[in-house]
């Protein structure tokens, strides 16, 4: 059986953030910080990574859904750190959506972000990637089955979770990890944007908890808070004509 390298000790461990500008992904990038490890961060923008003020960390913007963008930072990410041992996609974009409101240039362009920018970073780096080492990409629980108001959101994360899963089964036998990180209602700029209350909300800093002492396992999925992720998972199970009412009644939707 094969599964994910397990990471415990980051002191030292070459770590290319990619959306590590804000929410999760800045709270992360201070948490490995915290850590001992050697980061790289990307976003797109300069000044916020560098409004980080964290300590000898290698700053690469770019923009994820450019392959050209992606390369560039690749290029100047090995000429200074020399390798990479995790990659960790954080970048992400949601905007609440239903059937009486589709805008399909809007949806394209979150599934572009969400789902297409991740494909493209794996592409980059495939090559770079170790055994002990591997990429990491941050999708949702809304990926498990559909919600209410998640008409872009949750089709990008879903074929996140599945092309992660492929991934892992090509990668796993060669001692590469391929991990998924799942989180609840986090508290950030994006979910700002619901109109309802999010059970379990977390904070950014833990969520960045969560997500890096995930990595102790050797499990695909990291998910948390599981309060709320195992009722979701619980719920991902059942037949759609127990699903749908169910998610109705538990939703307002």
């Amino acid at each position: 059986m094969f599964s994910n390298p397990k990471i415990t000790d980051w002191q030292g461990k070459r770590v290319w953030l990619v959306g590590a500008s804000s929410g999760i992904g800045a709270a992360v990038a201070r948490e490995l910080a915290g850590r001992g490890a050697r980061l790289a961060l990307s976003a797109r923008s300069a000044d916020k990574l560098a409004k980080l003020a964290i300590a000898d960390a290698l700053l690469l913007p770019c923009d994820a859904t450019d392959v050209a963008s992606l390369a560039a930072a690749r290029e100047k990410l090995l000429a200074t750190l020399g390798g990479v041992d995790l990659v960790v996609y954080l970048a992400g974009d949601y905007v609440p959506m239903r059937a009486d409101n589709f805008d399909l240039a809007v949806a394209e362009q979150v599934v572009t972000v969400n789902f297409n920018a991740a494909m493209r970073l794996a592409s980059t780096v495939l090559a770079d990637l170790k055994p002990g080492g591997g990429i990491a990409f941050v999708a949702s629980v809304a990926g498990y089955r559909g919600l209410p108001k998640a008409l872009a959101y949750g089709p990008g994360k879903a074929a996140l979770i599945h092309f992660g899963e492929v991934l892992h089964l090509d990668l796993a036998p060669k001692g590469i990890g391929v991990w998924v990180i799942n989180p609840g209602f986090v508290s950030t700029a994006l979910t700002a944007k619901n109109d309802f209350t999010m059970p379990a909300l977390l904070t950014p800093e833990q969520a960045a908890i969560a997500t890096v002492d995930g990595f102790k396992s050797a499990n695909f999925e990291i998910h948390f808070p599981k309060r709320f992720t195992n009722v979701l998972k619980a719920l991902s199970l059942l037949p759609y004509g127990w699903y749908f009412p169910l998610i109705r009644r538990f939703t307002g939707g």
